[in-house]
């Protein structure tokens, strides 16, 4: 088969289309035969050779796809050759085939295309465990979601709202801000222009937001805090602003707030599991129903994953950006 390879860590022109062994799925796991996968910026990081792969992970980038599945390995059941499919994985995905640790699979939502699937997996999962399983968000608070237009942003903003709470976005153009309020964000905020923290404790009477999903890490640290409710929970997902911040922890203990960090990648297969189980029930119907919707900006050749990476990291997109096989 081929797959995109990281001969050495370095820009996109690191990527690397190339012929590369089939993988064989082991105990527990399927074979996907890959129809598409997604750029997210933990990809960018393994590529820059700061985020590698967890033991026993596949060596290529691509933490999510959509495709068929071609082959089941011992002690599958639940599955058949052929089924539809988009899955949550460790690495891989840039690629035509894939083992998947069966937990982590999912079926293509009614009324999306396989493509369309691949950009569901990795955004559903960071947002559903976040926001919902560790944040606990319920219906009538306000979520603050940095990087709106995002991927996963966008996806915030759509199951926040169905799940009927109030958002908040930042974004750096009018143009993503317009996209996140077509989406059903409530609050608009140019973080170029305007300091979030003042911005979301006027729309909210001077309370702040009970729940904030941050993907810029040490950057956003102390705001952040300023900015949440009593009682209000911070999810840091990312680090794009930095890996040390400096934590008040008095402004914290007057919040009564709390604060998490988690990544799916290193997880145990088990967690992960969980997870997906969780996304099926809870996501999965919201999505037949139309209620919520990937967003994808465009779709590239994988053989030209260089290309997508450079739009990504660029900032120049809305939602998700796929890698189609060929």
């Amino acid at each position: 088969m081929h797959a995109i390879t990281i001969p050495q860590p370095g820009g996109p022109e690191a990527l690397v289309w190339t012929d590369v062994p089939d993988p064989v799925p082991g105990e527990g796991e399927v074979l996907v035969e890959v129809a598409a996968s997604a750029v997210n910026r933990a990809d960018i990081l393994q590529r820059q050779g700061s985020y590698s792969p967890p033991p026993g992970a596949s060596p290529y980038p691509g933490l999510e796809c959509s495709g068929r599945i071609a082959a089941l390995g011992p002690g599958v059941s639940g599955w058949a050759v052929g089924d539809e499919v988009c899955a949550l994985l460790a690495g891989g995905g840039y690629a035509e085939k894939v083992a998947v640790p069966a937990g982590q699979l999912l079926p293509v939502p009614e009324g999306l295309s396989l493509r369309q699937a691949a950009a569901l997996p990795e955004v559903v999962c960071t947002v559903w465990s976040n926001v919902f399983m560790v944040a606990h968000l319920r219906p009538g608070e306000t979520l603050l979601v940095h990087g709106g237009s995002s991927g996963i942003g966008t996806m915030a903003i759509q199951l926040a709202k169905a799940l009927g709470a109030r958002v908040a976005v930042t974004a750096g153009t009018k143009e993503k801000l317009e996209r996140c309020a077509e989406l059903g964000a409530d609050v608009l905020i140019n973080y170029r222009e305007q300091d979030f923290v003042a911005e979301i404790k006027q729309a909210t009477d001077g309370a702040g937001a009970d729940v904030i999903l941050d993907n810029m890490g040490a950057k956003y640290l102390d705001r952040n805090v300023q900015a949440l409710a009593v009682n209000g929970r911070l999810a840091i997902i990312g680090m794009q602003g930095g890996v040390k911040g400096e934590l008040n922890i008095g402004a914290l203990l007057g919040k009564r707030g709390a604060i998490s960090a988690t990544s799916l990648r290193g997880r145990p297969l088990g967690e992960k599991a969980a997870i997906v189980a969780a996304v099926r029930e809870h996501v999965w119907p919201l999505l037949a129903a139309g209620d919520v919707r990937p967003i994808v900006d465009r779709e590239l050749p994988m053989p030209e994953a260089a290309e997508a990476h450079r739009l990504v990291e660029a900032s120049g997109h809305i939602g998700k950006v796929l890698l189609v096989a060929p």
